[in-house]
């Protein structure tokens, strides 16, 4: 699990100045702090780097990329891990290949020229992104994994493209513009974002499960993109009936996830567990223990606020599992002192502290010195585990049910989860036009962000709000969801899909996953989201996902044995920080970074926000006649624009170029 970057020019014969690789890759040596390393190929125009991660093949030398394959054909940068890699590089051997290292990755180069790209994708099961350059077709070729577990961004610039794990790697080159857009600066303000793009103009993300194939054509780097992976559900017509085996999906979710575990245990280093009181990290941490001969370590996240602490229930569940438990326990002031740094790390705005929670957490997780734990996300996705999944049911997927009992299901939902409505759940209804249209309907997850359009416009500054005159966010966001996936699936279905391609990958792969885990040199490794264990859950009848208003229904019996009893009843409770109006001391954390970023000063000078509506938007949250619900979507709305404000500092204001240098320098990373 490391960091990559990338130079390839329009023109071959253009030089790359080696040392700018190296101050790219110095910028994140948090992603891998273990060594780094860079080639060019100055005849071709191309040059990589890479910051190093030891978890597969500890030996420094041995597994030090770029790797480069004999002929000097291909030349390879990767970030991620390939599970059953040691299966297909016996097998290659066995073909003949002779490899250099014990490393996972190098297995793509062999794969490649036996097979070409098409056939290497079907045979990589993990989270990755790779930068893949092959001279005999003169192309880059950018791949990201199946869900986005691994980030991976490009730009292009006067002399060709950039390309890197994260934003700050891209803009360390000084040929990369660092500006906000308009729209990216809009979707910040409500949280989601357009799949494939980010805050800035000109920046792209390569979509998870897509390739982006770079040519050279005439002299001009020429991109084009397309999709090798989708979330593909069944037709809703060839799901099973209510008298379906439930058996047969208990037995297969409970293999699937067994093997997932396993693959994951995979590693040359000590292979902990985050641990939540969810069903998900219980399950995960069950199946671990069980598959060792050791005690496994365990993390968990403990809040100073009853009504969102769950540390009761997993520490009865680390007691039944012999856990390694190691709890951090939150106060107010942790969050918001940690919230400036968190951002340079996400590269994006956060709703909630959570994100700075999971910060702090793999920051503990590296001083115990562990490099890898496995994590339960992904879970909520498959199996249906959101409120928003169990009112989209309510509301659209149970045509058979009598109006007065789905009527019954929803108040009980909405009474459970009133602590998360304004956030997890809508405030009231929100109908996208162009969501209708595409899918039928407007899916309860996404929801809550987009009904904050008409909060977050206002809060524009003037010159920014007149470029999105005319833009409606909903609109741009599904105009990018393929319409085959969706056509003539369940509701369910299509509800899922949406939230996979929105939240999971634009939230909680980010700023919960991926971004905080790497920010302290820790690989997250998430076992429901391999893709074996989801092309099995996409097969489970919805009414096996949720059946009745129980969510999760099938994943909770596959794991019934190894859960405590309390968390097999329990319905599912959304994991995330205490808001900062739950708590005094927090509010005046907010108060306090307010007047460094939100300050009359601060706002003009960046150009993003509309100074006398951020002072308005302070006094409708401090007002006591407005209602909870509102206060938790204000609470959001607030962290976005304190948000961007810090983005801005750490982006746009900053040097970064200078900045990549004066680190590269420290570190003694020379060319």
């Amino acid at each position: 699990m490391c960091g990559i970057a990338g130079v390839f020019h329009h023109q071959t014969e253009r030089d790359i100045d080696p040392q700018t690789l190296v101050n790219m890759a110095a910028i994140m040596h948090h992603r891998g702090p273990d060594g780094f390393g860079y080639k060019i190929q100055p005849e071709r125009g191309v040059g990589f780097s890479h910051a190093r991660l030891s978890i597969i093949d500890l030996d420094e030398n041995r597994g030090r990329q770029p790797f480069m394959s004999a002929d000097k054909r291909l030349m390879l940068t990767h970030n991620g891990e390939f599970y059953d890699f040691k299966r297909i590089r016996a097998d290659l051997t066995a073909r003949g290949a002779n490899f250099n290292s014990k490393s996972d990755s190098e297995i793509v180069l062999h794969l490649f020229e036996r097979y070409g790209l098409e056939e290497t994708l079907k045979e990589l099961r993990g989270e990755f992104a790779f930068g893949l350059f092959d001279a005999e077709d003169d192309s880059l070729y950018l791949v990201r994994d199946r869900f986005g577990i691994k980030p991976l961004y490009w730009t292009e610039t006067e002399h060709g493209v950039v390309f890197g794990s994260e934003l700050k790697v891209l803009f360390a080159h000084p040929d990369v513009k660092r500006q906000f857009s308009a729209e990216g600066l809009y979707h910040q303000l409500i949280q989601v974002m357009v799949p494939g793009s980010t805050a800035f103009e000109g920046i792209n993300q390569v979509q998870p499960g897509y390739v982006v194939k770079l040519q050279r054509k005439n002299g001009k780097v020429v991109a084009s993109e397309h999709k090798y992976w989708d979330v593909d559900f069944p037709p809703e017509h060839s799901y099973p009936g209510a008298d379906v085996d439930e058996e047969e999906y208990i037995e297969g979710v409970r293999a699937k996830l067994l093997e997932a575990v396993q693959h994951r245990m995979t590693a040359d280093v000590p292979v902990g567990c985050y641990l939540s009181g969810g069903i998900d990290s219980c399950s995960i941490l069950g199946l671990a223990s069980a598959s060792t001969q050791t005690s496994v370590k365990a993390f968990t996240i403990g809040f100073d606020s009853d009504d969102y602490d769950e540390t009761p229930i997993a520490k009865e569940m680390a007691e039944a599992t012999n856990a390694d438990h190691h709890i951090m326990r939150l106060n107010a002031n942790d969050l918001y002192d940690h919230f400036v740094k968190t951002l340079w790390h996400t590269e994006r705005t956060i709703y909630n502290t959570l994100g700075v929670a999971k910060y702090l957490m793999s920051q503990q997780v590296h001083e115990a010195g562990y490099k890898v734990v496995m994590t339960g996300e992904g879970s909520d996705e498959l199996f249906a585990g959101y409120p928003a999944f169990r009112k989209d049911m309510f509301l659209h997927g149970l045509d058979h049910l009598p109006e007065v009992e789905r009527v019954e299901w929803q108040e009980l939902l909405e009474k459970n989860n009133a602590l998360f409505k304004g956030a997890m759940l809508a405030r009231e209804e929100f109908v996208s036009d162009a969501f209708n249209k595409k899918m039928g309907f407007t899916p309860s997850c996404v929801q809550p962000w987009l009904s904050c359009s008409s909060v977050a416009l206002p809060l524009m500054s003037a010159e920014k709000r007149q470029q999105v005159e005319h833009y409606d966010p909903s609109e741009a966001i599904a105009d990018t969801l393929d319409e085959t996936m969706l056509e003539g699936r369940h509701p369910l279905d299509r509800a899922q899909y949406v939230w996979i391609k929105t939240m999971l990958e634009g939230q909680i792969l980010t700023w919960g996953g991926d971004r905080v885990d790497m920010a302290n040199s820790m690989e997250a490794r998430p076992a429901f989201l391999d893709h074996h264990l989801a092309e099995y859950a996409f097969t489970v009848p919805p009414h096996l996902r949720i059946k009745g208003n129980k969510e999760k229904y099938v994943l909770r019996e596959a794991m019934k044995g190894l859960l405590p009893e309390t968390l097999y009843k329990r319905e599912k409770f959304a994991f995330m920080a205490p808001p900062a109006h739950t708590d005094p001391e927090k509010w005046k954390a907010v108060e306090k970074l307010a007047e460094q970023f939100l300050s009359k000063d601060a706002v003009e000078s960046a150009g993003l926000l509309d100074y006398d509506e951020v002072v308005r938007t302070f006094e409708r949250h401090q007002d006591e006649n407005v209602p909870n619900e509102e206060r938790v979507q204000l609470d959001a709305v607030i962290n976005h624009m304190l948000g961007v404000q810090v983005l801005h500092h750490h982006f746009v204001a900053t040097d970064v170029p200078q900045q990549a240098a004066q680190r590269a320098k420290e570190l003694g990373w020379t060319a």
